[in-house]
């Protein structure tokens, strides 16, 4: 078994996939279009699916935003340097929640950064 894919639900299919490759440089791996069910799936992230956990961005046609809830907690991403992902990921017009620095209660060095719909990306250093 492995883990294939997060679902997220986003308002605006081409505003979040530009934030997922542009921002957060992942690369669109597949989109598709079902009419029937009035939702396109978007498939995004840094290897292909054969290999790597991917994200599924799920537009449904009818519906511009999501109560996020208080369950959701947020998805996480190893860099290299916090700080230097934080500055670029800024640089591209990324909104940063929580600036890098150690967590707390501990050692390793993470940020935060918020997607367009307010889903909170965790980056954590690899060289911690």
């Amino acid at each position: 078994m492995r883990l294939l894919h997060t679902m997220l639900r986003v308002g605006d299919l081409d505003r979040s996939v530009r934030f997922y490759t542009e921002v957060l440089g992942m690369k669109l791996l597949r989109q598709k279009e079902y009419p029937d069910g009035k939702f396109t799936l978007a498939f995004v992230g840094y290897g292909d699916e054969a290999n790597h956990t991917v994200l599924e961005l799920t537009y449904n046609w009818d519906t511009e935003a999501y109560n996020l809830g208080d369950g959701y907690g947020h998805i996480a991403i190893e860099v290299e340097d916090v700080y230097q992902a934080a500055e670029a990921i800024r640089e591209r017009g990324g909104k940063i929640i929580r600036e890098p620095g150690p967590m707390n209660a501990g050692k390793t060095l993470i940020a935060f950064v918020e997607d367009p719909d307010g889903y909170p990306i965790e980056l954590i250093g690899s060289r911690n």
